[in-house]
């Protein structure tokens, strides 16, 4: 497994969310969930994204924003309309029929002014998806993210996804269901995207994985972080020299191996503890310590606090 399907894994669309709305200037629509990331794909119109402290972006057809939504936030219109009053509206994935005027308690919108069929004059279509987290695991790909993650799209892929939007919407049997994969879909495309772009800016556990040298040894670690990996071993799975894999992975992830490795097991250690059915003892050997006074310490050292002090604190 590479770094980024594990980092994914404790996190899923729930909810997703298809709005086909024409919305008159001036509007606003307020996102209402606290996720750790909210996606919003335009594909008709356009708007400014707003964050809680103020930010702006500029969100076209075709854009996706991914959002860090620990505070709601809203998009706009960008169009003055000289005495009309602004319409707001709320969206919320994690309630039922949470699209709506917020003056009417989120009840859908009338559908003689507001709703329209796709590709009418003025639409302002969207597909909005929250994701939920399952533990900590997600943590470490958050901290690589910007507060607002934009990435384009063309044409083809906004009428493929706006078509499959519709197909799930049409068969109720499973639509929620296949609505959530399509955004989980969505979620990993955009994300992959997103990194390539950066370059040389990516976090190192992304760039390491193009590495010749580097990824096999990644994909071991996050595949097995029970084995006792030695600076040889993985070596071996590069097939290189311990010296040469030492000092290119030192080079492109910034931190020795066995570092590295001890971090991974550490993270996966937070995500085991969480669930208390798990004996200090069953984490120490999930993640590769033979007993749990060696695997305690070791946490200790790393995050400042016994296994069962951390999860303690979790209650």
């Amino acid at each position: 497994m590479d770094p980024l399907s594990s980092l994914l894994s404790g996190i899923r669309a729930d909810g997703s969310v298809v709005a086909h709305a024409v919305l008159r200037a001036p509007w606003t629509i307020r996102f209402a969930d606290r996720a750790p990331l909210i996606m919003v794909c335009v594909l008709r119109g356009g708007g400014t994204l707003v964050l809680a402290d103020g930010s702006r972006t500029r969100l076209g057809a075709g854009d996706t924003a991914v959002v860090q939504a620990g505070e709601p936030f809203q998009l706009t219109d960008t169009e003055a309309v000289p005495d009309r009053p602004l319409t707001e509206y709320e969206l919320s994935c994690f309630v039922p029929d949470g699209f709506g005027r917020t003056d009417s308690s989120c009840a859908a919108p009338e559908s003689d002014e507001e709703i329209a069929e796709t590709g009418a004059p003025g639409e302002t279509s969207l597909i909005v998806g929250a994701y939920r987290a399952s533990g900590r695991r997600h943590e470490r790909l958050l901290r690589a993210l910007p507060p607002v993650m934009v990435v384009a799209a063309d044409s083809d892929v906004c009428a493929w996804l706006e078509d499959s939007a519709a197909e799930a919407v049409r068969h109720s049997a499973g639509s929620q269901a296949m609505m959530d994969r399509l955004l989980d879909w969505s979620l990993v495309c955009n994300l992959r995207t997103w990194l390539a772009e950066q370059q040389h800016c990516a976090p190192n556990w992304y760039r390491g994985m193009a590495d010749p040298v580097v990824g096999p040894a990644l994909e071991a670690i996050h595949a097995k972080p029970f084995e006792r990996w030695t600076v040889a071993s993985l070596a071996a799975e590069a097939a290189v020299s311990r010296a040469l894999f030492a000092k290119r992975f030192t080079e492109v992830i910034g931190e020795p191996p066995l570092t590295y490795l001890t971090e991974w097991r550490m993270a996966e250690a937070e995500e085991l503890l969480a669930d208390p059915a798990r004996s200090v003892a069953q984490v120490a050997t999930t993640v590769g310590y033979s007993d749990a006074f060696g695997f305690s310490a070791a946490f200790k050292r790393s995050r400042g606090s016994s296994p069962t002090e951390f999860r303690a604190a979790l209650v």
